[in-house]
This record gives structure tokens, C-alpha cells and sequence, in this order.
């Protein structure tokens, strides 16, 4: 049996202590400063407040005050902040993680450097990290929604990081018949390929609010739009995995992840509200207080994209619904699918 801690309440960290409990460990979690709410109600009766299933009775709650206690004895430790929360687990959580205790990151998210370069977070964590340290970094990636996770439905994801050793003992952790995991030293490449789908997932949602606006209908489904969207995503989403030099096989990843997150959630929620004809800023205000990582990646993704092309590194011809997303987000442009931007000549 490990201890393992998972730090930060949330959805999908909280979600992934159901296979960590099952298979016998010892399962400490920990809320982060916003968390105070979800840990008052778990140590009350084991309910998840945001993920709205109760978790496993014997599972050990923490208030972020008493993370210094939650951490004694660790075997691994599991990271959930959202990307948002970026800055304060680099500043907050990075001093005080043993080195000698792998860490896995659920968060998903890529950042640009001035030369237009997208990096995925674990590099950026690696580079934040005190001087002198040397954390054992490892993330996840891949098509999880952490609702159905905790359903128990069969999901296949990917964990990566520098030593393949490393990750096999993970996966032992944490592996069960419901809970699938491949293993992967490219990660660059993994996360990556999961993080740009939230861009792509706002842009094939666009169809999902047309096809509401030409019909007046609220839930009116058309398929080929979405359908002809996907695949346009998956062709951009390919050329930046070259781009990064990330391996081609991510797009497994990717495009699966970009399935997922096309059928729920914040992002459809968006792309939604754009394609019904609101401005980004109404759709912004309709939204109000929801965390939309889709439109910080889709305007990191774009600016790099955009940078490159200056250097003569890319064409902007090659991401046309790309920088179609970006110009809605960023210039007020009005959804218009460049349908025409999208023809292949393959002889």
C-alpha cells in the first residue's frame, strides 16, 4: 500500500482518488485556499460539492493549512490546480513538495515564449522550481471527463515524464479495470497534443451555435457541420504537434481529448454562445465566473502561431480556423467559418 496526496480539491484531481482508494492505498486530500468550502463538506459526509458524487468513506481531508501534515509519508503526490492557478502552485506548492516523491500534474496547458515556441506546463514547472531542486515532474493527458471518471467509465488516458520506470510504478498505483493508462517520455508531445484541443473545442462548438441560430431552435443538431470542423481541427492540431516536434501518435491523444471536450462542459458552453451570434464580450458576461482555460490557449496557441509565421517558420494559410477563433476572441470578429480556407488538392 502508498500514501499517496493529492493536492488541490478539484473536479478531476478529486475524481482520480476513486481508483487511488480502490486499489488499497492510503489517500490524503488536500484543498487548495479556494478549496475550504468542498473540504468542510467532505469531512462532513464524503460529497463532492463541485464534482457532485461522494467520494470514498475513509479517504483522509486536509485543509491547506495542514498540507505540511498531509504530506508526511508520501509515496506520490497528485497536483489539481487549474492552469489559472499556475503561479501559486510554482510559488506555494513546488518549496515545500519533497524531491524524492514523484509528482504527477493533472493540469493541462501550454504557454508561448517570445520566439513563438509552446512549451507544455511540467517544462514550465520544471523551470520554476527552487534553485537546487529536482522534482521527479510526470502529467496526464488524454479524453477524461472527471464526472465519468468517477462513474467508473472505462477511460484510457496517458501519463508521461522523463523516466519510463517512474511511470510504470505509477501506473501500478493507480491503473484499475476501468482506468486505462498508456506511458510516454515524449511530453512535449502529450501534453501539448491535450492542451491545444481547447482551442479546437471552441472552434467545432461554433457549428453547435449556428445550427441553433439557423434553426432558432436551442439544441438543434446538425453533424456535418461539427463533423467537417473536428477534422479541420485535427489536421491544425497535427501541424503544431511537427511544429513542437512532438510525435505524431499524440494526436491519439488529441483528438480524443478534443471529442470529449466537444460534448460537455465550459468550452461547448462558449463556442455555443459565439455561434448564436453573441459578441465574445456578451458571451464573456453571460459566462461570468466560469473558468474558460479554451480561451487562454486558443489566444497562446494563435500569438504563436503568429510569431512563427513572422519568422517564416509557417504560413498563416496553413491554421485558418485557428486564426479565425483568435480574431473572434481577440478582434471582435464575427463567426464566419472560412470554409473555403479549408480545400485540400492532393494529387
Amino acid at each position: 500500500m502508498s500514501v499517496i496526496t493529492f493536492i488541490c480539491a478539484g473536479q478531476m484531481n478529486s475524481a482520480i482518488t476513486f481508483p487511488a482508494f480502490e486499489n488499497g492505498h492510503e489517500v490524503r486530500l488536500v484543498g487548495s485556499p479556494l478549496d475550504a468550502d468542498i473540504i468542510t463538506g467532505l469531512k462532513k459526509d464524503n460529497f463532492h460539492i463541485t464534482l457532485k458524487r461522494t467520494l470514498h468513506d475513509g479517504i483522509k481531508y486536509y485543509y491547506y493549512e495542514e498540507l505540511a501534515e498531509a504530506l508526511v509519508g508520501a509515496d506520490l503526490i497528485l497536483g489539481g490546480v487549474s492552469s489559472f492557478g499556475l503561479d501559486w502552485f510554482c510559488d506555494e506548492i513546488l518549496p515545500v513538495i519533497p524531491e524524492e516523491v514523484p509528482l504527477l500534474t493533472v493540469t493541462k496547458g501550454m504557454v508561448d515564449l517570445d520566439d513563438g515556441t509552446l512549451v507544455p506546463y511540467p517544462t514550465i514547472f520544471a523551470e520554476r522550481q527552487p534553485e537546487g531542486k529536482n522534482i521527479n515532474f510526470n502529467a496526464i493527458g488524454g479524453p477524461c471527463t472527471s464526472y465519468e471518471l468517477a462513474d467508473h467509465d472505462d477511460s484510457h488516458v496517458a501519463f508521461c515524464g522523463k523516466s519510463m520506470e517512474t511511470l510504470e510504478w505509477i501506473r501500478e498505483q493507480l491503473e484499475t479495470d476501468y482506468y486505462h493508462i498508456s506511458l510516454s517520455t515524449d511530453v512535449v508531445g502529450v501534453e501539448c497534443a491535450v492542451a491545444m484541443k481547447n482551442a479546437y473545442a471552441l472552434a467545432v462548438t461554433l457549428a453547435v451555435g449556428l445550427a441553433e441560430k439557423r434553426d432558432g431552435k436551442i439544441g438543434a443538431v446538425h453533424y456535418n457541420s461539427q463533423a467537417a470542423l473536428f477534422g479541420q481541427s485535427i489536421k491544425e492540431m497535427t501541424q503544431l504537434l511537427e511544429l513542437i516536434n512532438g510525435g505524431p501518435e499524440n494526436i491519439v491523444h488529441g483528438g480524443g481529448d478534443l471529442f470529449v471536450t466537444v460534448f460537455g462542459g465550459r468550452t461547448r458552453r462558449i463556442g455555443t454562445l459565439l455561434g448564436r451570434g453573441l459578441t465574445f464580450q456578451e458571451a464573456m458576461d453571460e459566462l461570468a465566473g466560469v473558468t474558460l482555460e479554451s480561451i487562454v490557449i486558443a489566444t497562446r496557441t494563435a500569438r504563436a502561431v503568429r510569431k512563427l509565421a513572422e519568422r517564416g517558420v509557417v504560413s498563416l494559410d496553413d491554421y485558418p480556423l485557428l486564426m479565425h477563433v483568435d480574431a473572434i476572441i481577440n478582434e471582435g470578429a464575427e463567426v464566419n467559418i472560412p470554409w473555403k480556407k479549408f480545400r485540400m488538392y492532393v494529387k
